[in-house]
């Protein structure tokens, strides 16, 4: 039986892979949130790791998430996003366990007009990305066997999200107003969920840096259209410029990012993004009706 520690446990990602767990075989999980585990705590992080069973692989989804609130409270974003990781790394290394930790497309400044590949130079231009950029450079220096995969707009039925935020938005207005000079891909949590599934499955040992996310290409207004189509909802959606639309934090104009490293070494396919979100608008009517 392989040992699956998920920290972040009530998080959209942590929540996909608990959708999952059930058709695993082999796979033993363990579910924390910050109540049972303080990763940004050194010595609860080796004590829990020291009560439970052999723990093989952590799968960090515990991140300080909320870019705009994160320019204010800059130490708090560090502690969680970099010296959590950090902590997980460490102990992760002394127990021989591998670790999975989830980074961002928000490590970039955005100024690049073609994908992003894992050898390019990260830039982060808000806290945000400068604290997820240090977690990743403190697990490269303290763990050999880590997988850090950086995703970028991840979205699911679950937790809060884009994709909820248009839909809450669309039952109480006619018209909304959305940025159109950002461009990434929108990213189904659920299909991320699969890939980390696939590394523990595999038993890959190709450790690194990877990215990945959903096929294709939109701005945030091409997503909201998308998700109001999808959902047969008659909102006139308006595309406008970043500056209409101030933000304490910065956001990369572009973040689209490279996934050949991650389709080669896994022998995937990455589904294309409108594809993954016709499936999740599905599954989110159903919860709903539930």
């Amino acid at each position: 039986m392989i040992n699956v520690l998920v920290t972040g446990s009530n998080g959209q990602l942590a929540n996909c892979i608990k959708d999952r767990a059930k058709q695993q075989k082999g796979l033993h999980f363990i579910y924390t949130d910050y109540q049972e585990l303080n990763i940004c705590n050194l010595n609860d992080v080796e004590a829990f790791f020291k009560t439970n069973q052999k723990i093989d692989y952590c799968i960090n989804c515990a991140a300080y998430t909320a870019v705009d609130k994160a320019e204010t409270e800059v130490e708090k974003a560090f502690e969680i996003n970099a010296q959590g990781a950090k902590n997980l790394a460490l102990v992760c290394d002394e127990q021989g366990a591998v670790l999975i930790h989830v980074s961002t497309d928000f490590v970039f400044d955005g100024d690049k007009t073609e994908p992003y590949t894992e050898t390019d130079i990260p830039k982060p231009i808000s806290v945000y990305g400068a604290s997820k950029l240090q977690g990743e450079v403190e697990i490269q220096k303290t763990l050999k066997k880590h997988f850090i995969i950086r995703t970028s707009w991840l979205y699911s039925e679950h937790g809060a999200n884009f994709m909820k935020t248009m839909l809450r938005l669309a039952e109480t207005r006619d018209e909304i107003s959305v940025v159109s000079d950002q461009i990434g891909t929108p990213t189904y949590a659920g299909d991320l969920a699969d890939v980390i599934l696939k590394i523990i499955n595999s038993k890959n040992t190709n450790f690194g840096l990877y990215h990945y996310s959903n096929e294709g290409v939109a701005s945030w207004y091409d997503f909201a259209k998308a998700i109001f189509e999808g959902s047969n909802l008659k909102i006139k959606t308006t595309p406008i410029k970043t500056e209409a639309y101030p933000t304490p934090a910065k956001r990369p104009v572009y973040s689209v990012m490279d996934k050949r490293k991650i389709i080669n070494t896994l022998k995937i396919t990455a589904p294309n993004w409108q594809d993954s979100l016709s499936k999740t608008i599905n599954l989110y009517k159903k919860q709903t009706i539930e």
